[in-house]
């Protein structure tokens, strides 16, 4: 049973932004860490920003650094992800997921990847030259 639900994704141009949400269960956005991962056709899936359950420590790969930021919302059980300046290589198909623990949800492989139910369907963003 999925729990989690992204929205937000669009098409833009180049320069353009977007605004992707994840929401859920107020069990899981209020005490879980929430990743952000992005999936390109032909790509495997990478974490590219992610959060911890008390919002004070984040992550963002270098190819979204200075482009996106990452927040929460407790009181609307909600984990945004601000996107700027988009570029032709950020299209994919954006998940959220979670995890007990911050490290565990950034990583690049492991057991968060053979768990379904934490993941969210994807929200798509399309970024044209």
């Amino acid at each position: 049973q999925v729990q989690l639900v992204e929205s937000g994704g669009g098409s833009v141009q180049a320069g353009g932004s977007l605004t992707l949400s994840c929401t859920g269960p107020r069990l899981i956005l209020d005490d879980y860490a929430i990743g952000w991962f992005r999936q390109a056709p032909g790509k495997e899936r990478e974490p590219i920003s992610c959060i911890s359950s008390s919002a004070d420590t984040t992550y963002y790969d270098d190819s979204v650094k200075g482009r996106f930021t990452v927040s929460r919302d407790f009181a609307k059980n909600t984990v945004y992800l601000q996107m700027t300046n988009l570029k032709p290589e950020d299209t994919a198909l954006y998940r959220c997921a979670w995890d007990q623990r911050f490290a565990d949800v950034c990583r690049k492989s492991g057991t968060l990847f053979a768990l379904p139910n934490r993941w969210g369907q994807g929200t798509q963003v399309t970024v044209s030259s």
